[in-house]
């Protein structure tokens, strides 16, 4: 028996509840690391204004721009959030950059658990190339061929990102050594409620609108809603 639209959407929902939860901790990094800047150049500038007798002007100023610079950052970090949600208008986003995000956030968690991700050659930047709606839907997929390719595919070593066509994208799973992962790794990662399976992933595409093809150890998906990948 099928599920109903309305059971099929909060399963869509959970899945990118769980996706979201395990890009957190590199997000929360991104944010984290200009807040520590800007206590310690608070802290200089507070000891200077205590100790210097003929305050010296340039380093004074290099401090205060420091600090303006990271605050920036924070706040750049802190308004990316907002680009998870799907309701928010976005202007769509390059395959290369959707490939460049994605893996970013998630490479420092996979190595941990001894999973390497590769990024096929011909992903790499190019100048003209088209951009794609819906920046934020693509960003769930492309987290949750990952996560259905990191949890479902027996010891897994590696996941190679390969470019699919003019607008799709491959991912494929290797198996890795039995001990390749990291011991202390679950200290590192995120709580997980969800596992990704196929009907998870299934899930997320049909809520999303986007065509899938789930292989036992591969994925793929093109990045234009409703058309499916060759």
């Amino acid at each position: 028996m099928k599920a109903s639209p309305g059971a099929r959407s909060w399963m869509a929902a959970g899945v990118r509840h769980e996706l979201l939860t395990r890009a957190l901790p590199a997000l929360r990094h991104d944010m984290a690391a200009p807040v520590s800047v800007i206590r310690m150049g608070i802290l200089l500038l507070k000891r200077q204004v205590t100790a210097a007798e003929n305050p010296d002007a340039p380093a004074w100023a290099e401090r205060v721009a420091m600090i303006e610079n990271q605050v920036n950052a924070l706040a750049s970090g802190v308004r990316s959030l907002r680009d998870w949600e799907l309701a928010t208008h976005d202007d769509g986003i390059t395959r290369s950059a959707l490939v460049a995000q994605c893996t970013g956030l998630m490479r420092v968690a996979f190595d941990l658990n001894g999973v390497a991700l590769h990024v096929g050659e011909d992903l790499s930047p190019e100048e003209g190339e088209p951009n794609f709606p819906a920046a934020a839907a693509l960003r769930y997929m492309f987290l949750g061929a990952l996560g259905y390719l990191h949890d479902c595919v027996p010891n897994v070593g590696a996941i190679d990102v390969e470019a699919q066509g003019a607008d799709g994208l491959r991912f494929s799973a290797t198996p890795g050594e039995p001990s390749a992962a990291d011991p202390v790794a679950g200290a590192h990662r995120a709580p997980r409620a969800l596992a990704i399976d196929a009907i998870a992933l299934q899930s997320l595409a049909d809520g999303l609108g986007y065509e899938v093809a789930v292989e036992p150890q591969a994925v793929r998906f093109a990045l234009v809603a409703g058309q499916a990948s060759a």
